[in-house]
């Protein structure tokens, strides 16, 4: 922990505050009639996602889910539907679950104790300080990836920040900065200062309101930090996906609650094409008329998953196709409003495009 005092913290707050008041953004729409709401679900969206990215999510989210109770009567695949596309689909999960407990239990009023904000289904204490810093002026100090990006350069913090003691010490350094004055506006600052000047790449060191007094530019080595995460090879899982197809309906099954894509509709899954086309007779199907699509490769935070699409268009299914889990005939021209897996949206697009080919 570098040795900070009084004059330190007040020096890199004005510094960083007079800088957000010429160059900050002040016109997301998530900055437009704060409520702890409204802050609460950019939150969520932000994590591990760009601004540009989330914007028109959260455009089309709020339109939906205008308020916290209006989320919370709402069924869980039009929520996973409003998030389809956005990825870590554990956080649509959560934020529908504390929707729930934050009207059932605290009379649809956010917890204003940071203790109690915490115990709340994906919400963690860096969530938490903005949620309350902006919406309610708490001095709460954050830690999100923009602001350890700050503080690990300015500082030439040493060591990966995903390790429990590096984080320990930007929390001790985030919370020492943060100020008793203004605390919205600084979390907002400092958040846009990573996000726009204090760039992953080519960061904008020469415009940087700290350059004066920021190590990692004094010392011409800003890419070297934040250290980076130990390299890791991501093994790879195959799997093939059934495309069952009767006129303009294709089979989806939802997946369960837990686990990779929770909660989301896709489909019909196996580890092998033999495995496939047992399942394909089992249910009578032909399995001769399987067309195989070029392979195509998503990848998720622990693993790739190597996707072999396998298109199999029937007259007259049997129904006993439906009774293999949670499943629908999924209307292409009329789609419902479910959440799908990322891959299985591109396979719907790619059954489209193809069509019209033909």
């Amino acid at each position: 922990m570098p040795d900070l005092t009084p004059d330190d913290s007040r020096w890199f707050a004005h510094r960083l505050l007079n800088w957000f008041d010429h160059y900050g953004r002040k016109d997301l729409p998530w900055q437009q009639a704060i409520s702890a709401y409204r802050v609460w679900v950019s939150e969520i969206m932000l994590q591990q996602t760009q601004v540009a990215t989330v914007i028109p999510y959260y455009e089309r989210f709020i339109k939906r889910f205008p308020d916290i109770q209006t989320l919370a009567r709402a069924g869980a695949d039009e929520v996973l539907h409003h998030w389809s596309g956005l990825g870590y689909y554990a956080r649509a999960r959560n934020l529908h679950k504390t929707a729930k407990r934050v009207v059932d239990s605290h009379h649809a009023d956010f917890p204003e104790a940071i203790e109690t904000m915490i115990d709340l289904p994906g919400i963690g204490r860096s969530t938490a300080g903005a949620i309350l810093a902006i919406a309610h002026h708490q001095r709460h100090p954050i830690l999100d990836g923009n602001v350890k990006r700050v503080l690990t350069r300015f500082h030439a913090v040493d060591g990966w920040p995903g390790k429990a003691a590096v984080q320990n010490i930007l929390w001790e350094i985030a919370a020492t900065y943060t100020p008793d004055e203004r605390v919205a506006d600084y979390t907002q600052a400092i958040m846009d200062l990573g996000a726009t000047v204090c760039t992953r790449s080519k960061p904008g060191c020469g415009h940087c309101p700290l350059n004066e007094k920021c190590t990692a530019f004094e010392r011409g080595k800003p890419m070297d930090f934040p250290v980076k995460r130990p390299k890791r090879d991501l093994p790879v899982r195959a799997l093939h996906m059934l495309m069952l197809v009767r006129d303009n309906e294709v089979l989806l099954q939802q997946r369960p609650p837990t686990g990779i894509w929770g909660g989301l509709w896709a489909f019909p899954e196996f580890s092998s094409l033999e495995s496939l086309c047992d399942y394909c007779e089992r249910f009578q199907l032909s399995a001769g008329e399987i067309q195989q699509w070029p392979g195509l490769r998503h990848t998720l935070s622990h693993f790739h998953m190597d996707i072999t699409p396998c298109l199999l268009t029937v007259d007259n299914p049997m129904n006993s196709v439906m009774e293999a889990g949670n499943s629908i005939w999924y209307k292409r021209s009329k789609p419902v409003e479910i959440g799908l897996a990322a891959p299985v949206q591109k396979l719907l697009e790619g059954m489209h495009t193809q069509e019209r080919l033909i």
